[in-house]
């Protein structure tokens, strides 16, 4: 398509998350932001270009508020509608190029942390450019300020961590106005409650809830201790008073429902045929990756699948109360948790939990960007960058018309999925890429040593 900075997207309806209204509207975009706004009685300026969007729904751009971006599959969750992502843990020296990119590349902007501090043995292996492993407090407030140097906007900690580590790296990412997100997962010695009150701010899964209420559980435990616990039936009045206490520490819960219902719905999991996945499949993205996981099903669902009435129930009761749950996906983590589409998944099982198809979308859009102090996307208002998806169908009447992707606007720009899927990084890219980046890691490791 060609390229326009002004632009009229005219005769659209605009869904306003932010005061949950819809109407029908022209957006006028000039040099990446939306510019004005236009009821359908307002007549239109005649020197502008217009893009005409009659029959359309136009959406903010998607926020996936937990996944690990790699510039492999980056165009696919853009092809999606997902204009920003969170990368939860990884490595900001890796994610740089897209880090840095202007506003309207084909690639979604990224908030990101850097590796994850967890404890011995480390949960992921011994310490790396993705991980560093210590039970020392000092080892961790040093990790802490070269994070904040790097450039990470927030701190990740993994489910080994001690609790003194723990306090340390709370007590330092406040020294850098930086908050902390934890992974307990597979929590031995930390729960959720423990976590909030040394001052963790974020719980990615909704993890170390089940280690509040129920001491000594963890998904490598002898499951035969706790086969007493009907897990498809939760304690909901012990959920509700839980959550009650971690509203008081004003906690921000993205619970990444999809990601423990693929695991339930395997051998038949949720598996949209459209344009992302295939390209994903053509390109073998993921798709290995996936398979080799799957085999692991009964295991899966031992360890990760019977958590997932669980965390939908925490989701649920901490929004009711009034507290912060925002969408994401962990992507790729698990299986078949596909590059931009899972977040789609997000979001109708939001729905399918008591949602409504417009907090949902806020979820993913302005109650995502408050969240993490992004003033300037996640709504389409006066001012805000040019972030959208039009769409052919209204997601309020059906959530999962989210999916019925018409064009993508980034940053202003405009584009169709074929164009996004047609730029995907060849292999010759990414292993220079990679050797680059490790170049760059061993200067980081001289130093540090």
């Amino acid at each position: 398509m060609k390229e326009l900075r002004h632009y009229i997207a005219a005769n659209g309806t605009i869904i306003d998350v932010e005061n949950e209204v819809s109407f029908e509207g022209s957006i006028e975009i000039c040099d990446g932001k939306i510019r004005r706004i236009y009821t359908q009685n307002e007549a239109l300026p005649d020197d502008i270009s217009v893009v005409d969007v009659s029959g359309k729904y136009l959406i903010p751009g998607l926020i996936d508020m937990h996944c690990h971006i790699q510039e492999r599959f980056a165009p696919h969750f853009l092809a999606s509608g997902v204009t920003t992502v969170r990368n939860t843990a990884g490595n900001v020296f890796l994610l740089k190029n897209m880090i840095d990119a202007p506003f309207d590349v084909p690639t979604p902007r990224v908030y990101a942390a850097d590796r994850m501090i967890d404890g011995t043995p480390g949960l992921w292996g011994p310490t790396s450019f993705g991980n560093l492993v210590t039970d020392d407090p000092e080892t961790a407030r040093k990790e802490v300020r070269r994070q904040a140097e790097a450039g990470a906007k927030f701190i990740k900690v993994y489910g080994l961590i001690k609790k003194e580590v723990l306090q340390a790296v709370v007590e330092e990412a406040r020294e850098f106005n930086l908050e902390v997100s934890c992974d307990l997962i597979h929590a031995k010695e930390l729960n959720a409650l423990e976590a909030a009150e040394i001052g963790v701010t974020w719980f990615e899964h909704a993890s170390g809830f089940v280690q509040a209420l129920y001491d000594g559980w963890h998904p490598t435990a002898d499951q035969e201790k706790w086969r007493h616990i009907d897990w498809e039936k939760p304690d909901e009045a012990r959920i509700k008073a839980l959550c009650e206490e971690m509203l008081k520490h004003h906690v921000k819960l993205c619970p990444t429902l999809v990601l423990t219902d693929q695991v339930t719905q395997q051998p038949n999991p949720w598996y949209p045929k459209n344009k992302v996945t295939e390209s994903l499949k053509k390109e073998g993205i993921l798709i290995d990756h996936w398979e080799k996981n799957a085999v692991q099903e009964a295991l899966l669902k031992e360890q990760i699948g019977i958590l997932d009435l669980f965390t939908k129930t925490v989701a649920k009761t901490y929004a009711d109360l009034g507290g912060t749950v925002v969408a994401g996906t962990d992507t790729p983590a698990l299986i078949w948790t596909f590059p931009g589409m899972a977040l789609h998944r997000e979001l109708e099982l939001f729905v399918e939990i008591g949602f409504s198809e417009i907090e949902a979308l806020q979820a993913a859009t302005i109650q995502a960007a408050r969240s993490i102090q992004m003033e300037e996307i996640g709504a389409i208002k006066e001012g805000f960058i040019a972030d959208l998806v039009v769409l052919d169908a209204n997601p309020l009447i059906d959530i999962q018309y989210t999916k019925s992707i018409h064009h993508i606007i980034k940053g202003g720009k405009i584009y169709s999925q074929d164009e996004l899927l047609s730029n995907v990084p060849s292999n010759e890219y990414m292993e220079k890429l990679i050797a680059d980046f490790q170049i760059e890691w061993e200067k980081v490791e001289s130093v540090q040593s």
